[in-house]
């Protein structure tokens, strides 16, 4: 995480550029406290995902990142916090690395993405969990974390699903128009 917030701290972006990428990440942190009382279901992903595919990738991983730690400061932060930073940060990452590839220019290909990084996420949270409260570690301890956390995966990455098809359209249209308003150029 670190390399990527110190590369995009020495670029020089203008202001309103830093605003974007603020607000963005605002919108996916606040996004996720009206949904906190339904496990795993949630509109963050989905901002994060649309943000980078406008941005591209460096600026994905920071609205990822900033959105976990954000959305933390009303939902709690814990030794998950980081971890959270990383998940949300890679979803962004990932689609601002594929924004121009086939896979999330086509809707149904942008849900598959959306519904394997709901899985993804929760795998990656899963080994964080088993490292940090499951003594003595094995095999088994990771295979039932990793059955418990089904439902909850489940639900994240149709949640992804459902909100990706419900707005990707809309907001990828609204936040071309703000970057092509603004000019604010590809972030990358």
């Amino acid at each position: 995480m670190v390399p990527l917030y110190r590369r995009f701290e020495t670029k020089k972006i203008h202001s309103r550029e830093i605003v974007f990428i603020a607000v963005l990440g605002a919108i996916a942190a606040t996004s996720r406290v009206p949904f906190a009382m339904i496990p795993s279901v949630q509109p963050t992903t989905f901002v994060i995902i649309v943000s980078a595919m406008v941005l591209g990738s460096e600026s994905g991983f920071v609205v990822g990142a900033t959105a976990a730690l954000v959305s933390n400061m009303f939902l709690g932060q814990g030794p998950w916090t980081p971890w959270q930073m990383f998940c949300w940060g890679m979803v962004g990452f990932t689609a601002g690395l594929l924004k121009d590839s086939p896979i999330l220019k086509d809707m149904w290909s942008r849900l598959v993405f959306g519904f394997i990084w709901g899985f993804l996420f929760g795998w990656i949270m899963n080994l964080w969990y088993v490292v940090a409260y499951i003594n003595p570690l094995s095999w088994i301890a990771f295979v039932q974390a990793y059955a418990a956390s089904f439902y909850f995966d489940l639900a994240h990455a149709l949640s992804n699903v459902f909100f990706l098809w419900l707005f990707s359209p809309s907001w990828l249209k609204i936040i071309r128009r703000f970057q092509k308003k603004y000019g604010l150029i590809n972030l990358e």
